[in-house]
């Protein structure tokens, strides 16, 4: 049965003010995250009004704020609530939250977990030691791949076709060190795999280091990935990365345990 032409004009517009009411949203970024309206009409290419009235809406169910005295606007609590909702209903949230917190406080570094979305990592929990201190919280970044520890790690289970049909066959470089080739990236992913672990050593930063090992779930597969990171000299790679890296697995290991992850349940299944 048709829909009612009054009806389908209210579901349509409806549907419009909503998408652009979320394109307001997505202009708040991590390089901007406070814009004046005249900024929001540029980058979304809707009109004064309309942004006004959106923007008019957003603050009031709390979505946005607005400083009276410079005009700004931010993202709002009501996103940070959604967004812890989501974030706990997460498996492996739930699961490696406290054991990262642990990490961070008995290694005094920055323990981080994270999960692959697409082509990017995508920061679940990120806890800082006294020895790594930061002044923002890393979880809901995104990362690239290639270019770090965790990101090689959640790329590690992949064969490398499925590597370069993910990320293809070059990458930007961040630094000197980066790796930014499908030979180079395969081969540091079959180092890693050797020993347990994947590796960072200034790829995505200058000064920083990071060790991270996988986390599986049930059917063995990589679904996340734990690190332990910070400053060169808080790391010293040089005395301690084989602690550092046995303490990582032994983490990741017993996240995966959590999640259902029994090597050798998977390895008798495999052989059948």
């Amino acid at each position: 049965m048709s829909m009612p032409r009054s009806t389908t004009r209210e579901v349509g517009g409806g549907t419009q003010s909503v998408e652009r009411a979320l394109s307001l949203l997505r202009a708040f970024t991590e390089e901007n995250p406070e814009r004046r309206v005249s900024e929001l009409v540029q980058l979304t290419g809707l009109g004064q009004s309309t942004v006004s009235r959106l923007v008019g809406t957003l603050e009031a169910l709390g979505f946005v704020t607005h400083d009276p005295h410079s005009g700004l606007y931010r993202i709002g609590p009501t996103v940070v609530s959604l967004a812890g909702i989501a974030l706990n209903q997460t498996v492996v949230h739930r699961q490696s939250r406290q054991i990262a917190q642990d990490l961070a406080c008995e290694l005094g570094l920055g323990a981080n977990v994270a999960e692959r979305h697409g082509a990017e990592l995508f920061y679940l929990c990120n806890f800082e030691g006294r020895l790594a201190p930061r002044s923002f919280t890393l979880v809901g970044r995104r990362g690239p791949l290639h270019a770090t520890a965790m990101g090689k790690a959640l790329l590690s289970d992949l064969t490398p076709d499925e590597v370069k049909a993910l990320l293809g066959s070059q990458y930007p470089a961040y630094t000197p060190k980066t790796i930014t080739d499908l030979d180079g990236l395969l081969a540091a992913l079959a180092e890693g795999r050797s020993r347990g672990y994947a590796m960072e050593l200034e790829e995505l930063a200058f000064g920083r280091a990071c060790l991270s090992a996988p986390v599986r779930n049930r059917s063995g597969r990589v679904v996340a990935a734990l690190s332990v990171s910070g400053p060169l000299s808080a790391m010293n790679l040089h005395d301690r990365q084989e602690e550092l890296a046995m303490k990582v697995i032994e983490q990741a290991d017993q996240i995966s345990t959590g999640l259902g992850y029994d090597a050798s349940v998977v390895r008798l299944s495999a052989a059948l």
